[in-house]
């Protein structure tokens, strides 16, 4: 199957989710709920985006952004990839916490803003979780009928889109609750939501993008945020040894060495072979260092603990 068409441009307003992997949580307690909005906040810094309104669900979550670069995907990888990270070491597991690729639809702002605010700030209602959205915690409603916001959205930004007034917002948010709307069922080509100027205005724009005018190669845009340099750097740093001494030792790798090969292979794009030319050793035996490095944390508190050390250090 293709991958769905991406959109990279620059001041576009984009509708965003991503869902738990076999539909799973990704929200088990309070404190992931702030650390994910934690990790909102420093992509926004680095990244340089308008957060619009956002709800976070148990197994998914919604996001309404406006970029100010041709950046959605380094920014998408950032929140995704920390989060992943936070959330595998401190419930102890691996592999894959989103499912797939986020979903991406680039939105006609002046159109769809009001309608989409209203869809993502009543989805708790709609789960039945609450029955007003305002009892709901994790969402923007609450910042949007609050003068000064959350601290997360961009209210200035909201105030000169809305047009209107936060007594007018929660009497058209309300009025949503009595049917419900699908503001997606006018989407053309999966990605786009718009009048039909709009569409191929995007249209257009994705053919340049295509054609390497304005090209954003998606394999390019995939940046770890945990380099294989930082890690040696902090092994280094916690034993005390350098880089040479630690991989020193080729048939029974010492503590440290484990602990290198094991972050390696979690945080890191590297494959076993390109890990074993680096640490001298097989991809056969890394394969089996890092298996065993992992039987090990199953039954081992104090390693569990060294390894969320190390690791949270980076997120």
């Amino acid at each position: 199957m293709s991958r769905p068409y991406r959109l990279q441009a620059e001041n576009s307003f984009y509708h965003i989710t991503s869902r738990g992997n076999e539909r799973k949580d990704i929200f088990r307690k309070e404190s992931d709920y702030l650390k994910f909005l934690e990790y909102v906040l420093k992509a926004k810094e680095r990244h340089q985006f308008y957060l619009y309104a956002y709800v976070l669900m148990t197994n998914h979550y919604h996001l309404l952004i406006e970029t100010t670069k041709a950046n959605l995907s380094r920014i998408m990888q950032n929140i995704n990839t920390s989060y992943t990270t936070y959330h595998n070491v401190k419930y102890q597991r691996s592999g894959h916490l989103f499912q797939g690729r986020y979903k991406s639809i680039v939105v006609d702002k002046e159109e769809y803003y009001l309608e989409l605010s209203r869809y993502i700030h009543l989805n708790p209602v709609r789960a039945g979780m609450v029955e007003m959205p305002q009892d709901y915690r994790w969402s923007s409603y609450l910042g949007y009928i609050n003068n000064k916001g959350d601290g997360y959205i961009d209210k200035e930004k909201i105030s000169q889109t809305m047009d209107m007034g936060i007594k007018a917002y929660q009497k058209f948010v309300e009025e949503g609750m009595k049917e419900k709307a699908e503001p997606f069922k006018g989407v053309y080509g999966g990605f786009i939501l718009g009048n039909t100027g709009f569409i191929k205005e995007k249209l257009s724009d994705l053919k340049k993008q295509r054609d390497g005018l304005n090209e954003v190669s998606y394999k390019k845009d995939i940046i770890h945020q945990i380099t294989k340099d930082q890690i040696i750097k902090k092994i280094e740093e916690k034993y005390g040894k350098r880089m040479e001494e630690i991989c020193k030792s080729r048939k029974r790798p010492m503590q440290e060495k484990k602990m290198l090969i094991y972050l390696l292979r979690r945080l890191t794009g590297l494959t076993n072979q390109e890990i074993g030319e680096l640490v001298g050793m097989s991809y056969a035996a890394v394969s089996m260092a890092g298996i065993r490095m992992e039987e090990k944390l199953e039954d081992n508190e104090q390693l569990k603990k060294e390894v969320e050390d190390i690791v949270l250090a980076f997120v």
